[in-house]
């Protein structure tokens, strides 16, 4: 008779506990949303041009060959005598002939050859006609927009800075023939090895 109360009492027991701990597990899930609720959240700064490359003084000679550029990609210099058509590349162009085209105006937006293809979609919505997308071997980041003698270098193309560049930059102010376009101009394959 001793052995059936002590068994009840037993299983009582475990039940007891497991309740319990029960009951501390799922009183312990709400506390660090608690705690997070209670912290303030940090301010993010307000995107900002602070981070643009600022090249003055850019030569603008018509030279055939090819030019050796102090920024990657150029932002400007000497260049070909054939400037590049606006549009969306999938294969590299020649710096030269894209050079020449931001010496009218154009934005150069360069991009790792593995972005994927949303991005570059989104990029090539997100400038203005007067544009050229293409891929750029060696970047150091996934995106470079440059306009003559500006640059910014980032990761996604939904950076709100590339608006932001773009507004500042877009119209082409800072180009040398700002009012020129790059319609018309050589395509990636006309321009390749090109002396023109």
């Amino acid at each position: 008779m001793t052995r059936e109360v002590q068994q009840p009492d037993r299983f009582l027991a475990i039940g007891v506990a497991v309740l319990v701990a029960a009951l501390v597990v799922v009183g312990a899930l709400p506390v660090p949303r608690f705690i997070a609720a209670d912290k303030p959240a940090v301010p993010q700064p307000a995107p900002d041009l602070s981070e643009v490359l600022v090249v003055e003084e850019q030569t603008t000679e018509h030279v055939g060959g090819e030019v050796d550029y102090d920024q990657t990609p150029p932002t400007g210099g000497d260049h070909n005598p054939a400037w590049l058509e606006c549009g969306v590349y999938d294969a590299p162009v020649r710096e030269e002939n894209a050079v020449h085209s931001l010496e009218h105006g154009t934005i150069w937006v360069t991009h790792q050859p593995d972005l994927d293809e949303a991005s570059i979609e989104a990029l090539a919505a997100a400038v203005p006609a007067e544009s050229i997308v293409s891929p750029y071997d060696g970047l150091a980041t996934r995106i470079v927009v440059t306009a003559w003698g500006r640059q910014l270098a980032f990761d996604r193309a939904d950076d709100p800075r590339l608006a932001l560049f773009l507004a500042e930059y877009g119209d082409g102010n800072t180009a040398p023939e700002p009012l020129a376009s790059c319609a018309g101009g050589v395509t990636a394959a006309d321009s390749q090895g090109a002396e023109v």
